[in-house]
């Protein structure tokens, strides 16, 4: 009888502590592990500067982000959420505005750039002046021409909104909210819109072929443009002066700005050319409203002073054949399938 009791006791106590853990994952907190979600790698590219190993990528973090992305309360007056300069048909750049409308009637000071491809940059803005992905929505965020909030305004909000409370609690375990989950997130988003399925991707994955007119554009484009837009990404993320003279009214002298280097004045990030057909105007101002007057500026106007960059001093000489034929190169280049992506878009 002893053991037999010793043995029901035994089986008794093991029950009632598998009863318990049941209890308590069925009880009041039942918020389920985040889903992981994969970044992807397009074939023959660099691995990323960002490391998500830090900030590891779900399905619940990028929903957090993209309901944040568009969110107008993000902004002082809740008319200018991240996406009303960064619109996806333009691949998130602003469309045909050099300069993008701010809080209060103002503007910014530099032609809002697309967002596809960040995760492959070291440093960010026109002028490097960001070198975290993750603290960049600050910038934005805080600029008192843009959105002119102060971060611990947006967190009250966010406190306040039941949907948000959840969604936080659903992508980092618990209802928290904080400046750096709420970056997280949105670089999660932001990080994760990668754009690699254009025409000149298909035909580098061997599944469609130029035309005889594309393929001469892209020899051209190979022999004159690639030492600065190198393959894949079709930047190299350097920063140069590319003899634009700066703009008497903005007087923006780039790249000098951070570093306080006069080597460095009128530098400016060299931007991809993938999706340059949807993201005009272009420069780091907005000065060129279409594509053409970007190829006839460095076949002809193409200022020299001291910080100029040696491979544009001698301008880029190209014939009204050549334009023609980068051109239609050029065109290869627009991921239809990244600016229509829904996963991208406005959550309803």
């Amino acid at each position: 009888m002893t053991v037999r009791w010793t043995i029901l006791i035994s089986f008794l106590v093991v029950m009632g502590a598998v009863m318990v853990h049941a209890c308590k994952k069925s009880g009041a907190d039942t918020t389920a592990d985040p889903t992981p979600v994969s970044f992807h790698i397009p074939n023959g590219w660099p691995a990323p500067h960002y490391d998500f190993s830090g900030n590891p990528l779900t399905r619940e973090g990028f929903e957090l982000g993209r309901k944040l992305f568009y969110d107008g309360r993000l902004s002082k007056d809740g008319n200018f959420p991240c996406a009303s300069c960064h619109q996806q048909f333009a691949a998130f750049s602003t469309f045909d505005h050099p300069l993008s409308h701010g809080f209060n009637n103002q503007f910014t000071t530099r032609n809002a750039p697309g967002l596809f491809n960040i995760a492959w940059q070291a440093e960010t803005h026109w002028d490097g002046g960001i070198t975290n992905l993750e603290v960049q929505p600050l910038a934005p965020l805080t600029a008192p021409n843009e959105m002119a909030e102060d971060i611990n305004n947006v967190l009250e909000k966010l406190k306040k909104d039941e949907q948000y409370v959840s969604m936080f609690k659903a992508a980092f375990g618990d209802a928290t909210i904080n400046s750096q989950r709420m970056l997280w997130a949105l670089t999660q988003f932001t990080g994760s819109m990668v754009s690699a399925d254009s025409k000149y991707d298909r035909v580098k994955n061997g599944t469609a072929q130029f035309t005889p007119d594309e393929l001469t554009g892209y020899t051209l484009f190979k022999s004159k443009c690639t030492s600065c837009h190198t393959e894949p990404l079709l930047t190299d993320n350097s920063f140069r002066n590319t003899g634009i003279p700066v703009d008497p009214t903005i007087n923006d002298y780039g790249r000098m700005r951070i570093t306080r280097k006069p080597e460095d004045s009128l530098k400016f990030k060299v931007p991809s050319l993938r999706n340059i057909a949807v993201t005009a105007p272009y420069g780091h101002d907005g000065r060129f409203l279409s594509i053409s007057q970007v190829l006839e500026h460095y076949n002809s106007g193409v200022v020299n002073g001291p910080t100029t960059d040696p491979l544009v001093k001698n301008k880029i000489p190209l014939s009204i054949n050549d334009k023609f034929y980068l051109l239609i190169f050029l065109r290869t280049l627009t991921d239809s399938t990244f600016i229509k992506d829904t996963r991208f878009s406005q959550p309803e």
